[in-house]
């Protein structure tokens, strides 16, 4: 067994920052002295440097619990999925260090991109075959024809903001691979139904704890069953972003009063101010 101090010495995290993560049920003691001095094994060693892991790409606190308390989530599991993501994070780092050297050389302009022209021509494929028909039609009447549109498509995808964030969104999926994989192979129509009637019912949980605070365990964890749900209806390693993107979307007014007719008036602020309490840093 080793004292705070010694884990504290053995991974560089504070005694103060252990005692914290004691406090919020992230990190705690295996067992406790006769004096009341924490003391640990080393299987919670073990659980530590999960948790410094997914600490790595500055997921909060009560994300990582949330994933660390998952009973579907086996330990290989977890760290399969921090492999992953501690891939794409060298991949994007070994291509910033390329891009330096280059310019070090004077051979060379900062490149951000993630994707080549092909790469963004076949999401652009993806997505026109993929689209339902409606909109797809919308579209193309929008910009005047497939082609006018798919030149769009690629000049605002090969921007280089447009690169910036899709570098997170990879990061999100694991990887370049794993973001293109699930582009071109979504999910079908029955298993997008059953995700959507599995989503319909955390609503209803949630809508009837909205006489409850925010920060409340109550709300927080529906909250973090939605973003689990969602995180594999898209098969993300990180739903964070997107989830703080489908809160932003309940201020648009058609979305909101459709949410809003179904379950119940100010519905849609209230999910919305749920989720960014859960997502807040």
């Amino acid at each position: 067994m080793r004292t705070v101090k010694e884990i504290s010495k053995i991974t560089g995290i504070s005694v103060r920052t252990l005692h914290y993560y004691d406090e919020i049920g992230l990190f705690q003691p295996t067992d406790k002295s006769e004096a009341g001095y924490r003391l640990y094994n080393d299987k919670a060693l073990e659980i530590l440097q999960e948790i410094l892991f997914f600490r790595e790409f500055d997921i909060p606190l009560k994300e990582i619990k949330s994933i660390m308390e998952n009973p579907a989530l086996d330990r290989n599991e977890i760290l399969k999925m921090q492999r992953k993501m501690l891939i794409a994070k060298k991949e994007r780092m070994e291509h910033l260090i390329a891009n330096i050297d280059d310019i070090l050389k004077g051979e060379n302009k900062m490149d951000f991109a993630i994707f080549d022209k092909k790469e963004i021509k076949e999401l652009f494929q993806t997505t026109f075959e993929h689209m339902p028909e409606e909109i797809r039609q919308t579209a193309i009447d929008e910009f005047g024809g497939i082609e006018q549109w798919e030149k769009h498509y690629m000049n605002v995808v090969s921007s280089e903001d447009m690169q910036k964030k899709y570098a997170k969104v990879v990061e999100w999926f694991g990887g370049k691979e794993a973001f293109l994989d699930s582009a071109q192979n979504p999910i079908s129509k029955e298993v997008a139904e059953s995700y959507k009637k599995r989503e319909d019912i955390i609503l209803q949980k949630l809508i009837q704890k909205r006489e409850y605070a925010l920060d409340s365990f109550e709300v927080k964890e529906i909250v973090g069953e939605y973003g689990f749900v969602m995180k594999q209806l898209f098969q993300l390693k990180e739903e964070k972003g997107m989830m703080l993107s489908l809160a932003q979307s309940y201020c648009n007014p058609q979305i909101r009063t459709a949410i809003d007719e179904k379950y119940g008036k100010g519905a849609a602020e209230f999910f919305a101010r749920a989720i960014k309490e859960f997502y807040k840093k």
